[in-house]
């Protein structure tokens, strides 16, 4: 059996082995239900700022659309599809995000219909009702640290904010901010 063929299996079998417990009655490990809020349809205004971590002067594209939150694998995993549009174009992406119980953390990976690439994941969770997620990424070939925030706004509203760092977290730039409404 080659290497990737074993890999899909230990990944099959771990999926397996979950939903047997799950089945069987055993409590959801904590922060496995952290995304239960936010299940449905939601009107969304997003502003992105045009040039991230850059001498330019800060202009920010405005677009408004939906963002979609689906359920996957008994809550253990969900999916955003987010579809937006402005005076400067489309947004169309998904954020695929994963539960891992032994480490209680969650793994959002955010990837861009217009080039169908993943980007790298951000791991973390919700203390005190904020959702705080960091990862690594490049940004024009050069390290950049990021941040996700998730702010639970009340039951109907949520506040999504993306940062960079190029300077290992010393210092955060916003760069993307999305406001959703349920309805």
């Amino acid at each position: 059996m080659t290497l990737p063929h074993k890999r899909i299996l230990v990944a099959v079998l771990s999926v397996l082995v979950m939903a047997a417990t799950t089945a069987s009655g055993t409590a959801a490990p904590g922060g496995q239900r952290d995304f239960d809020w936010e299940i449905g349809s939601w009107r969304t205004s997003v502003r992105v700022l045009a040039e991230p971590l850059s001498e330019s002067p800060d202009q920010w594209l405005q677009f408004t659309g939906t963002s979609v939150v689906r359920p996957l694998m008994d809550r253990r995993a969900n999916v955003v599809e987010l579809q937006v549009a402005g005076d400067s174009g489309r947004i169309e992406g998904m954020n695929l995000r994963l539960y891992e119980p032994q480490a209680q953390r969650w793994s959002l990976t955010f990837v861009s219909m217009r080039d169908g690439l993943l980007t790298p994941a951000v791991f973390g969770g919700f203390r005190n009702g904020t959702g705080e997620f960091y990862g690594d990424d490049q940004l024009g070939g050069r390290p950049i640290r990021v941040r996700f925030l998730i702010t639970r706004q009340g039951p109907d509203q949520a506040r999504f904010e993306q940062a960079f760092s190029a300077d290992g977290g010393r210092t955060w730039e916003t760069n993307w901010i999305a406001v959703d409404l349920r309805g």
